[in-house]
């Protein structure tokens, strides 16, 4: 462990910005952390507390899968996403538009979702879950909050926290939390953390970007499954996303020699 801590250091230590990342075996406990108290803007990672909160609303009964959202043109968003190519008045669900937040990082199908579930509440379930310092203060795309310096924050920590928590049943419910996962598994945008593993390998994660900014969180579902989280802003985009790549690589292999 000690020389796969060194590796990963080096390569990170070489990157421009602030570069955060953890990793943490599910099956020993062990760990790897790089800056991974320190926040960064959350981009589309912020989504997993939306989840998080939809999913906790639905099995309360605060909030029903089936709820209809009718698509109207102020709704839409710019991309990711594909609600903003669909035609107006399409009708989608609650469900849908969690997975379409996920699979397809929507924004649209986002603020559709902070907007019915409410900031507060999403924020008083990452506490409770022992989230700090990660927090959704905002729309996507609220430029007058932005040009004021309010930004969604996570640390790469304490996104492995929640994916642990995913792991082990822990969010809502053992039935909502496999849920949540198997819709991270089905991520369509898949160029950075699976990027190099074996076809097969199951991956459920979720991406972020913006300009200097991306990130990559999940749980790579090897022989010992482990949690990685990158997170990066002001950095070398290309650069970091190859290190994405290649670390995600290396800590499967070393899943493969015990």
């Amino acid at each position: 462990m000690e020389k796969l801590r060194e590796s990963i250091e080096n390569r990170l230590s070489g990157l421009p910005g602030d570069v955060c990342f953890y990793y943490e075996s599910l099956a020993t406990g062990e760990s790897v952390a790089h800056n991974a108290d320190r926040s960064v803007a959350a981009a589309s990672v912020i989504k997993l507390a939306v989840l998080a909160e939809a999913f906790r609303q639905m099995e309360s009964g605060l909030a029903c899968a089936d709820e209809a959202f009718t698509i109207r043109s102020e709704d839409k968003m710019p991309s990711c996403g594909a609600l903003t190519y669909l035609h107006d008045g399409l009708s989608v669900t609650l469900l849908d538009l969690c997975v379409l937040m996920v699979i397809l990082s929507d924004n649209t199908a986002t603020n559709l979702l902070i907007r019915r579930l409410g900031i507060g509440p999403i924020n008083e379930t990452l506490r409770a879950l022992g989230l700090r310092a990660t927090a959704l203060n905002r729309l996507l795309f609220d430029s007058a909050a932005s040009a004021r310096g309010v930004q969604n924050i996570i640390t790469a920590r304490e996104i492995g926290l929640l994916l642990r928590l995913l792991y082990e049943g822990k969010v809502v419910s053992p039935e909502a939390s496999a849920r949540m996962l198997s819709i991270l598994s089905d991520q369509r945008l898949n160029g950075k953390l699976p990027f190099f593993l074996p076809r097969g390998v199951r991956t459920a994660h979720k991406t972020g970007e913006d300009t200097g900014i991306t990130h990559d969180v999940g749980i790579v579902y090897a022989a010992r499954p482990f949690l990685v989280c990158f997170c990066s802003q002001n950095t070398d985009v290309p650069a970091m996303e190859r290190a994405m790549q290649d670390i995600t690589l290396l800590l499967y292999e070393n899943t493969l020699n015990p």
